[in-house]
């Protein structure tokens, strides 16, 4: 892949050859230290887990599938990148974790379940069409089952762009990536409107959500102690659930249920 052609043929942004660019720039320094610290508290509190089997769909370079796997889950890890899926073999060596090589659209060949779990975190804003990914995550689901779904949130990047002075960007509502360098702003970034109207279309419930780094992105400076990033650790902490400070963390943190069938739908 080259820089000019980081897009697949259906439109979607991948990271095939990005792996490291990809580890570094998300999950690397603190606002991957973060993410990872407040998915920590709020995966328990948000999910009924029994140590059922889980499906991690663009799971990337494992860091998700193996939180699961060490709570003994066992781990289906699907993701399209072939140096992202070969780096998290390498890392989840060991874990309860099987691997297969394909993309989210693909599920229903590769991984059909249905599923009493699935999560899909920071995934749908790499998509050229999240509203059908979302419909496959939720056919996916077994009645009942729980989807821990993680957006890159539209709101919070418009905010974004504001505090760093991008003011007729953010008039203009043109937020979105391109797709077409390695700079990693998401092309499909979502808003908390667009997940409510299509978890009604497919048949889903919204049982719990949270942002995550609802004031870390926003800093002028980073914390210039220890001190102070565990106030700010703190901070994120306590309001990360709360209103109205969860709607413009960088990611919203979703549990999603899907919906018990009726009698009537159960009649033959």
């Amino acid at each position: 892949m080259t820089d000019s052609t980081p897009l697949s043929s259906a439109g979607d942004r991948h990271f095939d050859g990005l792996a490291e660019k990809f580890a570094g720039s998300l999950y690397g320094g603190p606002r991957g230290e973060l993410r990872l610290i407040l998915l920590d508290e709020l995966l328990p509190r948000l999910l009924d887990l029994d140590r059922q089997p889980l499906l991690d769909v663009g799971g990337g370079l494992g860091q998700l599938s193996a939180w699961f796997a060490r709570r003994g889950h066992p781990v289906t890890l699907l993701e399209p990148a072939g140096d992202m899926l070969d780096q998290a073999r390498e890392a989840l060596d060991g874990l309860p974790v099987s691997f297969v090589q394909a993309p989210l659209q693909a599920l229903s060949d590769h991984a059909p379940g249905p599923w009493q779990l699935i999560a899909c975190h920071a995934v749908l804003e790499w998509l050229s069409d999240p509203r059908a990914a979302f419909a496959t995550l939720a056919e996916g689901l077994a009645p009942g089952g729980q989807l821990s779904l993680m957006v890159f949130n539209r709101d919070a990047l418009r905010m974004s762009n504001v505090v760093k002075g991008n003011l007729q960007k953010a008039l203009d509502d043109r937020l979105e990536g391109t797709g077409k360098r390695q700079r990693l702003t998401p092309i499909s970034p979502l808003s908390h409107a667009q997940v409510v109207a299509w978890s009604r279309e497919c048949g889903l419930s919204i049982r719990g959500v949270a942002g995550i780094r609802v004031f870390h992105d926003y800093l002028r400076q980073p914390p210039a102690s220890e001190d102070d990033w565990q106030r700010l650790v703190a901070l994120e902490r306590r309001y990360c659930q709360a209103e109205p400070h969860w709607r413009l963390g960088r990611y919203l943190l979703y549990t999603l249920t899907k919906d018990e069938p009726t009698n009537e739908e159960r009649a033959p």
